[in-house]
């Protein structure tokens, strides 16, 4: 689909609105039941998409000075993510080159270099083994031969991607065809990292399915979401495997009042964007706080893990609005969690069941349909032409 203006989505939302419509596809279609809870199926997710396309694993600003990292989980592989003195950004798995002992601890730091807690090997920020203590005793060991194994890693947009496999090809550009401009019109990479919050659910299609529309808003969010923003009224655009999903909210009304040539700025001001980055990650940016989470398959089918990362304009003013601040990532944690998450082991539960040999998508929920078809294609070889919107 060629790439709306953002005034244009708006003035489609308002059409929805007051018409009583939404977008829709040209048919419902059905998802096999078991594909929520399949071993096999949940392995070839890992191996054809999870560990062959760039993920989303850092915000520039969690990373924002050289000398930063960053160490995380990601499908049971330790994961470090550096910024080096030249302010490039680099992947390792978290993995020394001796005898396998983590190089730095989990969570977020400064420092010059990285030594192994085990014997105190040391490494650069480029993953360089600088130097093997004790090593007279130790024996000659050429360090060019022995760094951090790399992951392939592009920093785009305000954010940080990386390939789960060594040696894999990387093309972020290529691979997210445009659905980045956005994030490099909203100036993400000089956003404020707030915090992250860290919460577990069902299998992780069940939780990403919930992203995907507005469908459930009026019973699953009756007092949260719903206030603002009007059940099953979305419009949908594809950018490649990702999407952009638009929401009006209750007053878009009010844009009738404003120049329609300034529609395009009022973002969060009568409509709001959900956008989908193919496998996993779902970004609301709103000038309060933005909520991006990342959704990885857990230990088992029917597990997933979620980091909720939370970032905005602007640093805290004060302890006051820091304060502010940590309430509203606790508000938005609980809704995402006990609004959703729950319900999730409740639908695995009932998936589980076998009750019904599929699940069942409406016209209404395009969004949904396109990330399973997309999902497929993937996990087929990419044969044939790629889904679209």
């Amino acid at each position: 689909m060629d790439r709306h203006d953002i005034g244009d989505v708006a003035e489609i939302l308002l059409d929805y609105v007051e018409n009583d419509r939404t977008f829709q596809s040209d048919r419902i279609t059905t998802v096999p039941t078991d594909a929520y809870f399949d071993r096999a199926i949940w392995q070839r997710e890992i191996d054809t998409v999870f560990k062959q396309v760039p993920l989303m694993l850092a915000l520039t600003c969690e990373l924002p000075k050289p000398g930063d990292y960053k160490v995380m989980d990601a499908l049971g592989l330790p994961i470090l993510i550096t910024r080096d003195k030249a302010g490039v950004a680099h992947a390792f798995l978290n993995v020394c080159s001796h005898r396998g002992a983590p190089v730095a601890n989990d969570g977020h730091g400064n420092c010059a270099r990285f030594t192994c807690k085990y014997h105190s090997w040391t490494f650069g920020l480029d993953g360089k083994l600088l130097a093997v203590s004790d090593r007279a005793k130790f024996g000659d060991l050429d360090k060019s031969t022995r760094p951090l194994r790399a992951l392939p890693c592009e920093e785009r947009a305000g954010m940080i991607f990386v390939v789960l496999t060594p040696g894999a090809p990387i093309d972020v550009d290529g691979y997210f065809q445009g659905m980045l401009d956005d994030f490099e019109a909203a100036d993400l990479k000089n956003w404020t990292y707030l915090g992250s919050r860290e919460i577990q659910g069902a299998n992780w299609k069940i939780a990403f399915d919930g992203y995907l529309e507005g469908y459930h808003f009026a019973s699953l969010h009756p007092t949260t979401i719903h206030p603002r923003t009007p059940s099953n009224v979305t419009h949908y655009e594809s950018f490649g495997p990702h999407i952009r999903i638009g929401f009006p909210q209750v007053s878009i009304g009010d844009l009738k009042d404003v120049p329609r040539g300034e529609w395009s700025a009022r973002e969060n001001k009568g409509f709001d964007f959900v956008r989908i980055l193919f496998p996993n990650v779902s970004a609301f940016l709103a000038p309060e706080i933005a909520q991006i989470a990342q959704l990885f398959p857990g230990p088992t089918p029917e597990e997933n893990r979620t980091v909720l990362t939370y970032i905005r304009r602007e640093a805290p003013r004060d302890d006051e609005d820091r304060a502010q601040l940590e309430a509203m990532i606790e508000f938005l944690r609980d809704v995402t969690y006990k609004e959703d998450y729950l319900i999730g082991l409740e639908l695995q539960k009932g998936l589980k069941a076998q009750a019904h040999d599929s699940i069942v998508l409406g016209r209404n929920e395009r969004g949904n349909q396109f990330f399973h078809e997309t999902l497929q294609w993937y996990m087929n070889g990419k044969q044939g032409p790629a889904p679209r919107i």
